[in-house]
């Protein structure tokens, strides 16, 4: 009888275990379910290339569509990167093509890097880009198009000191200026300023550094607008936080930065004001371990806020274990839909289209991601 209860037993435990196993899988399974909510095309841009490596991609849209860029060769830093280009035509990539290049003359070339498109109403479409060894010497380079991407101006080299981006896109104030969220790693370490122009890239001003590096060391900044007229520069940092700064005229002047509500993991984030005052907004939500350099860059999500300062969680990208999905740029389409590049481990450029509709809100709470 002993025997008899004991083996009863066990197989009644054998039972529970594969049913819980499978309610955690399925569970597991709803909730990936439930955070790509929302998502209507997800695709790669390109499947094979003439580089081996990829990165910081950039999206914007032109009467002729979508297009893309992004830097590629054997690795970055390396002299043979250079600026390359896809162009969405027909429901389809076309294939990669480079449109500018470190090239200085027959023996040197350096790299190229974080390319940033910006289509001119009813204008030119820009490409920015950086040239030089590293991060903290390069300079700023501009081309434009007048047809959609297709062919492209000779380069234009912008004046010392303005790169016209570090990695996010422009956007036009009503006072007539076209505002950069830009930044320095130089010596003296990681420091947000910003650089305007009026004429679209001819002449430029450009702001002193907005932060105390004794309190943060922040780069690659992304700016979202406010219906009251405030702006909110939301930045990479090395303190373990997205930091977030505010102006009230125009980017004269900034806050003191702050955390934002949102970790960070020492790696690049976008974000873009949508048509009905929403704040959506892509980066890894990770915070790099205490001591470490760098966090991990996956998973890779997207949040959502009407104050810039509460957060809901509305999707995961990607959050495979596998290498890093990273340096996303977005942007609200014409058609009301949001469009998001970003790398895929090096190898590749993701495409994903989002219907801002549809999407499942679930709120932030010192900076925990959710579980439902």
């Amino acid at each position: 009888m002993k025997y008899f209860n004991r083996y009863a037993y066990s197989g009644l435990g054998a039972l529970c275990f594969l049913l819980s196993s499978f309610m955690v899988q399925a569970q597991g399974e709803v909730n990936k379910e439930r955070w790509r909510k929302g998502i209507v095309v997800d695709e790669f841009v390109f499947i094979e290339a003439p580089f081996a490596s990829c990165h910081a991609a950039t999206i914007a849209e032109t009467p002729e569509g979508m297009v893309a860029a992004w830097f590629g060769g054997a690795h970055e830093r390396n002299p043979d990167v250079g600026i390359w280009m896809s162009r969405l035509k027909h429901g389809e990539w076309t294939p990669p093509v480079e449109v500018a290049n470190g090239i200085i003359n027959d023996t040197l070339r350096y790299a190229t890097w974080n390319p940033v498109l910006y289509q001119v109403p009813g204008g030119d479409l820009l490409l920015f880009y950086k040239v030089g060894p590293r991060s903290a010497a390069w300079w700023g380079m501009m081309i434009r198009s007048t047809d959609g991407g297709e062919t492209w101006s000779r380069p234009e080299e912008l004046p010392e000191g303005v790169c016209g981006s570090s990695k996010n896109k422009p956007i036009p104030l009503k006072n007539g200026k076209l505002l950069f969220p830009s930044s320095d790693t130089g010596e003296s370490g990681w420091r947000v300023h910003f650089e305007t122009t009026t004429d679209f890239g001819k002449t430029w001003q450009r702001t002193e550094p907005i932060n105390s590096i004794a309190h943060y060391e922040a780069i690659q900044p992304t700016i979202l607008e406010y219906e009251d007229g405030s702006l909110q520069a939301l930045s990479r940092s090395k303190n373990r936080v997205i930091s977030s700064t505010w102006s009230y005229d125009n980017g004269e002047t900034w806050s003191l930065m702050q955390p934002s509500g949102l970790p960070n993991n020492n790696s690049g984030i976008d974000g873009v004001t949508l048509t009905d005052g929403t704040q959506f907004m892509v980066y890894n939500h990770v915070k790099t371990a205490a001591n470490a350099h760098k966090g991990y860059r996956t998973p890779l999500n997207a949040a959502v806020s009407k104050d810039g300062k509460h957060w809901e969680a509305v999707l995961v990208l990607e959050d495979s274990e596998i290498s890093q999905y990273s340096y996303p740029s977005v942007i609200q389409a014409s058609d009301g839909l949001i469009h998001i590049v970003y790398t895929w481990r090096r190898e590749r450029i993701k495409h994903v289209v989002v219907d801002p509709g549809q999407l499942e809100k679930s709120p932030i709470i010192l900076e925990q991601w959710p579980e439902k």
